[in-house]
């Protein structure tokens, strides 16, 4: 059970670097050639990988085609279309608090859809994570941002996280049945081909030989870390442990990504960033503390 802790602390750290390798593309890459080449990276090396460990391409259940669609409509195409939107005006720091509320509303929706009650302490956590994410994209400023609404980047980062609950308990089903490095084989591969028409009409054959070294080594790290080694290992932590506690590591997220925003972005670390960091790990915290496994 170790390994599994181990695995998923270190995904979490790649996690917490996508959104380094997110910003460092804005403005150099078009989102959608981002996302698109960021699954074909990741789906080629989990080929490699299935063929080495079992000398051919393992098959996949009819019943589990739809939920497979489903996963790649969810986790990969608009999770990262709205990832890589996002944090074209959106700083990494900020948008990796928004997407720390991910373990609140995983845990949210598996206690409607699997009827675990939350309770009055845990349903404190929802409001105290979200009013900590306020915070945090209001720069302090909670007032001005209810007058003037969420910044479009910003309900992008939000969207996100619906996409990431929705393909982290549909994931539960699938691997329940297949391993979860098939899974994520089938997923990406099927969502690099859904990437592959919006990254046509932005260009994708025309720009390739344009991108710096700099750009191929960000999307290389997004799909060998962020994708092909993260997906997989954060489906063998809800494998062992359940969606719900699983989970609760993204709180890991939010801290390496500030950390590494500040020294590889020169983003500051603001007071109110510090606070609503603070208060979604807490709400987070409360949420998923003592909830039973998800199995």
């Amino acid at each position: 059970m170790t390994k599994i802790y181990i695995k998923l602390v270190l995904t979490m750290i790649f996690w917490g670097g996508t959104f380094i390798s997110g910003r460092m593309l804005a403005g150099h890459v078009p989102p959608s050639i981002a996302a698109f080449l960021r699954f074909a990276t990741a789906a080629t090396v989990l080929l490699i990988v299935l063929y080495r460990r079992n000398g051919r391409l393992p098959t996949v259940p009819t019943r589990l085609l739809l939920p497979i669609i489903c996963l790649s409509l969810t986790g990969v195409f608009s999770y990262n279309m709205l990832f890589f939107w996002g944090l074209q005006s959106v700083a990494a720091g900020r948008a990796s608090v928004i997407i720390a509320n991910n373990p609140v509303f995983i845990a949210v929706f598996a206690s409607l859809i699997f009827r675990e009650r939350l309770g009055l302490i845990k349903s404190l956590g929802v409001p105290i994570s979200v009013i900590g994410a306020v915070i945090a994209i209001s720069n302090g400023d909670v007032a001005g941002l209810l007058s003037g609404g969420f910044g479009r980047g910003d309900l992008m980062i939000f969207g996100c996280v619906l996409s990431w609950v929705a393909f982290s308990l549909i994931g539960k089903a699938v691997i329940d049945h297949i391993p979860p490095l098939t899974a994520i084989f089938y997923t990406s591969t099927l969502g690099a081909l859904l990437l592959l028409f919006p990254a046509i009409l932005d260009g994708l054959f025309g720009t390739l030989g344009k991108y710096t070294f700099l750009d191929w080594g960000n999307i290389a790290f997004l799909g060998i870390f962020g994708t092909a080694l993260g997906f997989v290992w954060y489906y063998e932590g809800i494998e062992h442990i359940g969606a719900t506690r699983a989970g609760l590591f993204i709180n890991i997220v939010p801290l390496s990504a500030i950390i590494m925003a500040f020294f590889l972005l020169g983003e500051p670390v603001t007071f109110s960033l510090l606070v609503g960091t603070v208060l979604v790990l807490a709400g987070v915290y409360l949420t998923n503390n003592g909830l039973p496994h998800l199995h």
